[in-house]
C-alpha cells in the first residue's frame, strides 16, 4: 500500500521514518547514467529459524510462514527482499546447523519474489566464521546496484570478536573509492554499527572505523537489525535504523537489568514482532525521498497497530 507523505508522517511515531537523501534526482546508476525509477523493497530480519520456547512464541514454526504469506500478499510486490541476519538460531552442532539452514531456505522459497539478499548474523556465523552460511547463502559481504542506489552488505558477526575486520574495512575502503561524494548508498548489516549498548552485545568494536569510512558520502543510511526492535539513531549526518524481529521481542536498551527475550502475550500475539518495507520515490522537490513502513507479522490491514 502507497501512502501519502502527510499520513505517513502520521504514523512515523508508531515505527515509520521518513528521510531525504541528497540533491540529485535518486541517483546516478553506476554506468553514469540517470535514473528516476522508483521502488520498494522489504528487510526482514531475526527469524532465527530453529528456536523453540513455546513460552516466548508458541508459533516458532510458524511465525515466518505467517510473514512470508504477509508479504505474498502486499499489492505491489518488493522488488527484492533482505533477510539482515540470524536466519537460524545458534547451534554448535555443524550438521544441525546446515539443517537449519536448508530448512529456512526451503521455507523462503515460498516467496513471489526470488530476488533475495542475505545477510549472516552472529547466530548464523560465528561459531564457525560463515563457513556453513556461505554454503547455502554466499558471501558474507558484497556489493550491488539498484536502480542507481549502491547497497553495501557488511559482516560485522563471523568474528566472535564482534568486529568487521581489517580485511573488510580495507575492502569498504577500496569500493568507495569510484563513487561520487553524493551517490546514494544504502549500508545493510546485523549488528549497529555504533555504540547502541555494547554490554549487551548491540555494537560493532569497529564500527566507528566504517562509519568514519562513510561519513564523506552525503547520501547514506544503515539498515541492520539484531536488537529485534525499532530503534532511529543519526550519527554525524548519516541515520541508522534498526528492524523488528520475525521470532521474539527484546528489551528497550538498558530497560532490564540483561537483556532477555520478551514473553509471549496471550492477549496480544505476535506483539512486537514484523517487517519493514522500504520505497524510494523521487520526491515533490526532485530530491529522493525514502519511507519505511513497518508491518506486523500477520495482516492486520497494514503497517503496524
Amino acid at each position: 500500500m502507497i501512502i501519502s507523505r502527510r499520513d505517513f508522517l502520521k504514523v512515523a511515531g508508531v515505527g515509520g521514518a521518513v528521510f531525504l537523501m541528497g540533491p540529485r534526482n535518486l541517483a546516478e546508476a553506476a554506468d553514469g547514467h540517470s535514473t528516476q525509477d522508483d521502488f520498494f523493497f522489504v528487510q526482514m530480519s531475526d527469524t532465527h529459524w530453529g528456536f523453540n520456547d513455546p513460552k516466548i512464541n508458541p508459533d516458532s514454526q510458524g511465525t515466518l510462514k505467517k510473514a512470508i504469506a504477509y508479504v505474498n500478499s502486499l499489492e505491489t510486490q518488493p522488488d527484492f527482499i533482505a533477510f539482515t541476519g540470524d536466519l537460524t538460531h545458534n547451534t554448535e552442532d555443524p550438521g544441525e546447523r546446515r539443517k537449519r539452514m536448508a530448512e529456512f531456505r526451503d521455507i523462503i522459497s515460498e516467496l513471489k519474489v526470488k530476488n533475495i539478499k542475505f545477510l549472516p548474523g552472529e547466530h548464523d556465523a560465528s561459531f564457525d566464521k560463515g563457513e556453513a552460511f556461505q554454503e547455502f547463502f554466499g558471501k558474507t559481504h558484497y556489493i550491488f546496484d539498484h536502480k542507481g542506489v549502491h547497497f553495501i552488505a557488511i559482516d560485522n558477526v563471523s568474528e566472535k570478536t564482534s568486529t568487521i575486520g581489517d580485511a573488510q574495512l580495507q575492502w569498504l575502503s577500496e569500493i568507495l573509492k569510484p563513487l561520487d561524494k553524493e551517490s546514494p548508498i544504502v549500508v545493510l548489516t546485523h549488528r549497529p554499527l555504533f555504540d547502541l549498548l555494547p554490554k549487551w552485545d548491540w555494537w560493532t568494536q569497529d564500527g566507528a572505523k566504517a562509519m568514519e569510512l562513510l561519513m564523506p558520502f552525503k547520501n547514506v543510511i544503515v539498515l541492520y537489525g539484531h536488537i529485534h526492535q525499532e530503534n532511529h539513531h543519526v550519527a554525524g549526518h548519516i541515520p541508522l535504523y534498526s528492524a523488528r524481529g520475525l521470532m521474539y521481542p527484546l528489551p528497550a536498551p538498558a530497560s532490564l537489568p540483561k537483556r532477555i527475550q520478551l514473553p509471549w502475550d496471550p492477549a496480544d500475539p505476535y506483539k512486537g514482532m514484523g517487517f519493514r518495507g522500504v520505497e524510494a520515490r523521487a520526491g515533490k522537490t526532485g530530491n529522493p525521498e525514502y519511507q519505511l513502513t513497518g508491518y506486523s507479522v500477520i495482516n492486520k490491514g497494514g503497517g503496524y497497530r
